[in-house]
């Protein structure tokens, strides 16, 4: 059997784990949203923020330490430069948001961000400009979001101007991330995916610490049993078991396949929060939903005509789908048999 392209040939047993992995993926990414409105129950954004990605770099340094595998060298001005991109405004944009925006209906407005990139991408001198079919899955995608969004905005009084402020840091975080996205994916080189990624995640943590501490957010800091495992899944599995589940459904699965979590997080974050939070969703809601993912198809569906050979190497150096939940780490692809970061990149999501 050929392997699927961008994979590495797999034995049967490889790809039921591949497929498994997938799995967990969309489950994982997809109850992350969840997992952040439990914990802000307690915990501040920025602290929250902080301590998930410091302990997750933490532990990631721990499994290469104990591998022997030498630390390798980093740019850390490149570093920064995405910690704050990818993991400041991408993922704590997002924890931010869900102070305001139900979990579910931030899901969905995340789930946009490949609109994000495409305008990042026009702007570039070597990015690929806006087509218009691209424009066109811009349009019904915002739309959808419009949509989701309106009578929220115009409910006024201090949970509407929350609420905006929310869906506004949404698409900061959506920005960022695809900001951080397109730099890492031409600057980078071709380095340990763990290592790097375990870099970017104390740079991130440590950044949104400080940024805790400035506001003051040690003073209303308090635990419960429910709010410490939810941060404790967040930490473990949401950023690291995600990370490597996701990782290894990509050495051994076509990527088209594996892009498709970025469809089901959304789903399994509004599933969720209907059934455990009592959070709204109704018909309104789900034909928004359904023309943001339209929007996204169709953005995301590559052009069939017209793509010369320079085209063709973009899209490649482009790399995989990000991994979604926004800043969750590098963006691994498969290059001559083995993990490295995207095509000069360093998400996560």
């Amino acid at each position: 059997m050929t392997p699927p392209r961008g994979a590495l040939p797999a034995s049967a047993q490889q790809r039921r784990l591949a497929y498994f992995a997938w799995a967990s993926v969309c489950l994982i990414w997809g109850t992350t949203y969840f997992a952040i409105r439990i914990t802000l129950e307690t915990i501040p954004p920025w602290l929250m923020s902080g301590m998930r990605w410091t302990v997750a770099s933490a532990i990631l340094t721990i499994y290469l330490a104990s591998t022997g595998e030498r630390l390798p060298r980093v740019s850390w001005k490149g570093i920064l430069f995405l910690a704050v991109t990818l993991l400041v405004l991408g993922n704590g944009g997002v924890v931010w948001a869900e102070q305001y925006v139900p979990s579910g209906l931030a899901a969905v407005i995340v789930a946009a961000s490949p609109f994000w990139m495409s305008g990042v991408e026009a702007l570039r001198s070597d990015g690929e400009p806006l087509t218009v079919k691209t424009v066109l899955g811009l349009v019904i995608g915002f739309s959808g979001i419009l949509l989701l969004v309106w009578p929220d905005l115009t409910a006024g009084g201090a949970a509407g101007r929350g609420f905006l402020a929310g869906v506004i840091s949404l698409q900061i975080a959506c920005a960022g991330w695809a900001i951080g996205s397109s730099h890492s994916r031409r600057h980078a080189r071709d380095q340990n995916v763990l290592a790097t990624t375990a870099a970017q995640m104390m740079a991130g943590g440590v950044l949104m610490l400080l940024l805790g501490t400035a506001l003051g957010e040690w003073r209303v800091l308090h635990f419960t049993a429910r709010t410490g495992w939810a941060l404790a899944y967040l930490t473990t599995i949401g950023a690291v078991g995600g990370f490597v589940a996701y990782t290894y459904a990509l050495r051994h699965l076509p990527v088209s396949l594996v892009s498709l979590y970025a469809y089901v997080n959304p789903v399994i974050a509004v599933t969720l929060g209907v059934l455990l939070l009592h959070e709204p969703f109704d018909s309104r809601m789900a034909v928004a939903a359904a023309l943001v993912f339209a929007g996204v198809a169709i953005v995301k569906t590559p052009r069939r005509t017209g793509q010369g050979r320079g085209a063709r190497e973009r899209r490649g150096a482009m790399g995989p789908p990000q991994a979604t939940e926004p800043g969750g780490g590098a963006e691994p692809h498969v290059k001559n048999g083995s993990l490295v970061r995207a095509a000069g990149a360093h998400r996560t999501p």
